[in-house]
């Protein structure tokens, strides 16, 4: 071997002794770089989404006064919401909150209308919103109205009882009201009272007397004796009528014991509405029905005068003849209500 051939040998043997140490000291190198980059990436994301922001506004009314105490909604498309209310000046803050992310914001106070509305954050800088200008709540009220059916009745009967026919005689026994509220039985009573306490009843019967006393009826004597026989009896006849005709029946029956004045359609139409007044009235329940209490007034108050009248004019006959005199009179004064008596009726706003 020569001498040249001698040292390489010798040369390649040194550096194979030293290959292992260079080789684990790369791996070492490359395994510590390794080590330090591969955190770095999570946390550069991780950087990259916690770039918070926040939003900024102010919530005034239509003056441009601030609403203090306003509250303020913040929704995300997932996750919790924020919440947070205006100071005293009208402002309000939002904070940490991630950009990128659309955000429903609504804001609601006392007396205003609830406002809402979209907004987006960008990264690195806060979204004011400006003035926020709430609209003041159109505030409904339900307003109760009470409605008393027996004082509207009884402002009613106040005006019926000032009706006077030529100015001075009662007409207190028909409503000209359209709709007219149905009276108590206090109130029928009243009406009662009126109609027989009223000076002209007492002349009313005294004229009627005269003419009963010239047709010779009832069989009482003549004279002045018997004038009074018959003015009594009148007295007593128009007063039985009037209290079970016109208080006591439609008080238990509760119908209405008034003429109910139509004064409008065909003549036929009312002439046909005054005659059945005294067959059909109106309850109190407001529907129409047999007038009982007509009937049963009429014919009570016949069947009483067998205990005054003569005997010659007394017994069942009578009493039924009475009680169609009664009715028929009863339409007589239904078609002059009708077509006469309302055109001289003077009418008190109630």
């Amino acid at each position: 071997m020569s001498k040249t051939s001698i040292q390489r040998f010798a040369t390649i043997n040194r550096y194979r002794d030293a290959i292992p140490v260079l080789l684990r000291l790369f791996l070492i190198a490359v395994f510590s770089e390794l080590m330090f980059c591969v955190p770095a990436l999570p946390q550069s994301v991780e950087t990259q989404n916690v770039t918070k922001t926040e939003i900024l506004g102010t919530v005034v009314d239509a003056n441009g006064d601030p609403i203090p105490n306003a509250a303020v909604r913040l929704e995300p498309a997932e996750g919790d919401h924020l919440a947070t209310k205006t100071t005293d000046d009208g402002s309000f803050a939002i904070q940490n909150l991630a950009a990128g992310i659309v955000y429903q914001i609504s804001i609601t106070a006392d007396g205003f209308a609830s406002w809402t509305s979209q907004v987006t954050v960008d990264s690195g800088q806060p979204k004011n919103m400006g003035p926020i200008r709430l609209q003041v709540l159109a505030i409904q009220r339900a307003i109760t109205v009470s409605y008393s059916a027996r004082e509207v009745a009884e402002q009613q009967l106040k005006a019926e009882e000032h009706q006077r026919v030529l100015g001075f005689i009662p007409n207190i026994y028909v409503t000209y009201e359209p709709h007219p509220e149905p009276l108590t039985a206090k109130m029928k009573f009243h009406l009662a009272y009126k109609g027989l306490t009223h000076p002209t009843f007492f002349g009313f019967e005294a004229l009627w007397s005269g003419v009963e006393q010239a047709g010779g009826f009832p069989d009482y004597s003549g004279g002045a004796k018997g004038y009074g026989e018959r003015y009594g009896a009148g007295l007593a006849n128009e007063a039985s009528e009037q209290l079970f005709g016109d208080a006591i029946l439609p008080s238990l029956l509760h119908q209405d014991p008034r003429y109910f004045y139509r004064g409008s359609g065909t003549k036929r139409s009312r002439a046909w509405h005054a005659i059945l007044a005294p067959f059909v009235c109106e309850g109190d329940n407001g529907k129409l029905q047999p007038n009982y209490s007509q009937w049963g007034g009429s014919l009570i108050s016949a069947s009483l005068s067998n205990a005054y009248y003569p005997a010659s004019d007394r017994g069942a006959g009578l009493v039924f003849e009475n009680f169609g005199v009664s009715m028929g009179l009863h339409v007589t004064l239904g078609l002059a209500q009708e077509f006469v008596l309302g055109r001289f009726t003077s009418k008190r706003a109630h």
